[in-house]
């Protein structure tokens, strides 16, 4: 498919679309519920009722807390993000705490049809201009060295892919760091030369909304 000829489109996650996550991730709350509370949500089997309570909480106390990226109206992926204190299993990983002034990126998914289309780094760039804006320095996540048991951390080998740097190692989990006023400069920048490369090819308002997807196309 010519990638050029597709829409895409990135919105919050609300309590309108998180139906549109897979199903498995809809119900899981691996990072919304601390490891005593998750057992008790699994056996009364009331996991996506609580997944839709700490979205609705975060979105009321914190604001936009996950990005989900639309191609010709499919979801093709999506990040969930908020600040530690929001997501209690972040205290059970051994390189914890996250650093006060950065967020937590908690997971990132790309769905099967969509893998290696650089979606997963225009989620994470988005991510990181949203998180500038409100007054955060950097994105931390905490990496599987592994790759294996849940699904539900991102594997480290990802995370250093699109930018991150490992800031308190760990055999198994490590913690790394993206530092976001780099991130947006440098998406900002390509914004703009693809605005003065197109310039003279289509309207302004179509430029700005090319620009903010195309300009962070490259692959992961």
């Amino acid at each position: 498919m010519d990638r050029r000829a597709m829409s895409r489109r990135i919105a919050n996650i609300t309590l309108d679309n998180i139906d549109d996550l897979p199903v498995r991730c809809r119900r899981c709350v691996f990072w919304e519920l601390d490891p005593v509370a998750r057992s008790r949500a699994e056996e009364a089997g009331d996991t996506a009722l609580e997944k839709e309570a700490w979205v609705s909480s975060t979105l009321l106390e914190w604001g936009s807390c996950g990005k989900i990226v639309y191609v010709d109206g499919v979801p093709a992926g999506f990040a969930m993000y908020a600040p530690a204190a929001y997501v209690p299993r972040a205290v059970a990983f051994p390189t914890s705490p996250v650093s006060p002034d950065a967020v937590l990126l908690m997971t990132v998914k790309i769905m099967e049809d969509f893998a290696g289309q650089g979606f997963g780094r225009i989620l994470v760039q988005t991510i990181a201009k949203d998180v500038f804006r409100r007054g955060f320095r950097a994105i931390e996540a905490f990496g599987d060295l592994k790759g294996e048991g849940t699904r539900c951390v991102v594997p480290a080998d990802y995370l250093l892919a699109v930018g991150f740097k490992t800031v308190r190692p760990h055999h198994r989990w490590p913690r790394l760091r993206l530092e976001v006023k780099n991130t947006v400069s440098w998406r900002e920048d390509v914004e703009v030369a693809l605005e003065r490369l197109l310039g003279s090819m289509a309207p302004e308002g179509m430029l700005r909304q090319v620009g903010s997807v195309a300009g962070t196309v490259p692959a992961s």
